[in-house]
């Protein structure tokens, strides 16, 4: 039981450790798309932890699970891992783990459903309101315009994506400031950041007690802003994109003293407007290829004991 124990200890360690450092950082906001990466990467090693300690831990309480986790391992490979050692709390272990991998599909499953079930109200809300007329569409998504008072823009996820914006964009923008907020629309569409968030929010939501899938969740949010601002200003500049959040939002009270629920949107437009200096490419390469080695260590602890038997 001694690499099951190391592995949940691993796994514990990262999720205490790996935010706090990202929060010290101050290279995520200039590299969003690496950041996200950086965040899957962290939060795959604490499940893998937890799945790797879970078949180790069954292999060891149960005859059955051992036989089919070891099948074909040498007999050297099965003592390596002395899985007779604690086995009176490997079931206990086990169960937990399982319930715990159980319930965070349950909780993904729930996510991914409630959000269709969303995407589906508004899209039949947006055909009723705006529906599409013969060869209306093409690209990305399909666009619809819709009447409103209130100037606004997005995309709803499906096949094919929808693009949404109210009549009151088209006379507050216009050019190339709408030309922006498309973009930065099509940054989330074509990243697919729909996913990201179901994922975030599901682990968020069914693990409330745990504070790294929190910070995850609060992290793409936030960083998926940033990455779809940095699409559209690749494009059509800085200044343009931060005039079109600043159109976009300004009636909604959130550049005052008391911000509302679009918070992040002055930090956007101040981050826009100072443009922090990109990181060079070698350090975005070490960065993503250091992120991409955390869920390895998990495996080669995993391995590390059969590995050193057969050698």
């Amino acid at each position: 039981m001694v690499v099951p124990a190391t592995l949940l200890l691993l796994g514990a360690l990262t999720a205490i450790v790996a935010p706090r450092l990202l929060a010290r950082a101050d290279w995520p906001d200039r590299e969003p798309v690496v950041a996200l990466w950086v965040w899957q990467c962290v939060v795959a090693a604490v499940l893998l932890c937890c799945a790797l300690s879970m078949t180790l831990s069954a292999a060891a309480a149960w005859q059955a699970v051992r036989g089919h986790v070891f099948a074909s391992a040498p007999r050297a490979v099965v003592e390596a891992y002395a899985l007779g050692v604690g086995a009176p709390w490997a079931a206990t272990t086990a169960v937990a783990l399982a319930l715990g991998g159980v319930w965070t599909a349950a909780m993904l499953v729930r996510e991914v459903t409630r959000a269709r079930a969303r995407r589906r109200l508004r899209r039949m809300e947006v055909l009723v309101r705006a529906p599409r007329l013969p060869g209306e569409g093409a690209g990305l998504g399909q666009l619809h315009i819709l009447e409103g008072e209130r100037p606004d823009a997005w995309w709803l996820p499906g096949t094919p994506p929808r693009l949404v914006v109210t009549t009151a964009a088209l006379r507050q923008l216009g050019g190339r400031r709408l030309d922006a907020v498309v973009a930065h629309e099509q940054g989330h569409a074509r990243a697919r950041h729909d996913w990201l968030l179901h994922c975030s929010s599901a682990l968020a939501g069914g693990f409330p007690q745990v504070p790294v899938f929190a910070a995850f969740r609060d992290e793409v949010h936030r960083l998926v802003e940033l990455a779809a601002d940095d699409t559209a200003s690749r494009r059509f500049g800085r200044l343009t994109t931060a005039l079109a959040l600043v159109e976009l939002n300004e009636g909604r009270g959130v550049f005052g003293p008391c911000p509302g629920g679009h918070g992040q949107v002055p930090q956007r437009v101040d981050r826009l407007l100072t443009a922090p200096a990109r990181l060079t490419a070698a350090r975005r390469l070490g960065l993503t290829a250091a992120a991409a080695l955390v869920p390895v260590i998990p495996v080669l602890v995993a391995f590390g004991p059969g590995l050193r038997a057969l050698g």
